[in-house]
């Protein structure tokens, strides 16, 4: 079944540092760009970033410079490093392909003292 799986959420206080990762089953994410969305509670499902399959990589401007999006097409997964964290970074995170437009089901990032 192709499919994504993220997995790597939880908890941590602000300024703390978590990875998320997305596996593809199949299908080839390394000729997939694979994007990442957040949705926070009440509120619409935002993109973060995406990284493309020559490996280049873009981030909306408040995540740009604590995220960091790579792949390992090995492991068929792609990563969300993401530092610093902020409260406001709080929400279910998902990653999604393109141009097979598969979205994982999310995994929640909690972000508090």
């Amino acid at each position: 079944q192709v499919q994504l799986v993220e997995s790597g959420g939880g908890l941590v206080q602000p300024g703390g540092s978590l990875r998320l990762s997305c596996v593809a089953f199949e299908i080839d994410a390394s000729l997939q760009s694979m994007q990442w969305y957040r949705q926070a509670p009440g509120k619409q499902r935002d993109w973060v970033g995406y990284i493309s399959p020559s490996g280049n990589t873009f981030y909306v401007d408040s995540v740009e410079g604590r995220f960091t999006i790579s792949r390992d097409n090995a492991k068929n997964t792609v990563y969300l490093q993401m530092n610093n964290l902020k409260p406001e970074d709080t929400a279910v995170y998902y990653c999604k392909s393109s141009p097979a437009e598969i979205w994982g089901r999310g995994t929640q990032v909690t972000v508090s003292s």
